[in-house]
């Protein structure tokens, strides 16, 4: 029998699991809905592959403003939107399955070093650019409003820049998710990846966050 170069099959198999489409069935497997967001661009011009002049935060925000709506785990659907858009960024909506704590990854990557010394189960947690997500058990609706924040990733950089501590993505926010394409080239990627365990209580997390994010 004739064997197939080792590069052909490797390029077969890259062609058939593509990077985000592997990525955002693994996330339907564990119950998280994904939808499509926008991608920077290297060329051409502008710096966002969405439809809106001057951008002001390129390649982290939903493609569509139906995206609440549209978010899926829906593995035939999520296929051929990744198929038709393999470039799409991955956007996963919170207050749904999880909540996520958004830290500067100043903060987060030595928080996540004490939680680990203490012994603390922190459950996933990414990096993205300069920040680092820290996913956990959703709070749901609390009767309090005020116990909770969120906070959009469209807003403007100016607006990060503002605010650089902690932020809480509950209702009606999402994250951009690994192995979403950042601004010059940086790839989204998880430091801990999800394993289908339990999440961990956000106001434990919270906790042990304060203090670095000050």
């Amino acid at each position: 029998m004739v064997g197939v170069p080792l590069a052909r099959r490797t390029k077969r198999r890259a062609h058939r699991v593509p990077g985000k489409v592997s990525a955002v069935l693994e996330y339907a497997r564990l119950g998280w809905a994904s939808a499509m967001g926008a991608h920077p661009l290297a060329e051409g011009g502008r710096a966002c592959s969405c439809d809106r002049v001057g951008c002001p935060d390129p390649g982290t925000h939903p493609l569509s403003p139906a995206w609440q709506m549209q978010a899926t785990t829906d593995s035939a659907q999520l296929t051929r939107w990744w198929q038709q858009e393999p470039e799409a960024n991955v956007i996963l909506p919170t207050g749904r399955v999880f909540d996520v704590f958004d830290v500067p990854a100043t903060a987060g990557i030595p928080a996540l070093a004490a939680m680990d010394s203490a012994g603390f189960e922190t459950g996933p947690v990414a990096e993205n650019g300069d920040r680092a997500l820290f996913f956990v058990a959703t709070r749901g609706a609390p009767e309090d409003e005020d116990e909770w924040w969120s906070c959009h990733l469209d807003a403007g950089p100016e607006t990060i820049a503002e605010t650089p501590g902690l932020r809480w993505h509950c209702r009606d926010s999402y994250v951009l998710a690994p192995p979403s394409t950042l601004r010059e080239g940086v790839v989204a990627s998880w430091i801990r990846p999800p394993d289908g365990r339990p999440l961990p209580d956000p106001l434990r997390v919270l906790d042990l966050l304060a203090d670095y994010c000050e």
